[in-house]
């Protein structure tokens, strides 16, 4: 069985560090516009690579938050689509994983 509390700690460390990226994300979205117009499209096209990022930071927090409750409930570690257990290698790759790695395909 994986050392839950080693990937636990991983995975607040992950969630801590997400949440930041998206504070500054946000504050980076709220950036007052530039009056000029070559600028202002430069600046769409950044706020929507930052928008792409935010939208696969806030994916990958909601994976977290469901490890970390399959950890609370004693389902940690065990396939939610197939019950086997999902194995040590897979889990200290992708500790958020709800998956073995043939139901993972």
């Amino acid at each position: 069985m994986p050392n839950q509390a080693t990937n636990r700690r991983i995975l607040e460390d992950r969630l801590k560090e997400l949440n930041w990226k998206l504070v500054e994300i946000e504050d980076a979205l709220d950036d007052t516009p530039s009056p000029d117009a070559e600028e202002r499209a430069v600046e769409r096209e950044s706020d929507e690579v930052l928008e792409g990022i935010g939208a696969a930071g806030q994916a990958e927090i909601r994976m977290i938050r469901a490890a970390l409750a399959r950890m609370d409930a004693g389902g940690y570690g065990v396939c939610t689509t197939c019950g086997d257990a999902i194995s040590e290698d897979r889990l200290k790759l992708l500790p958020q994983t709800p998956f073995c790695r043939n139901c993972a395909h």
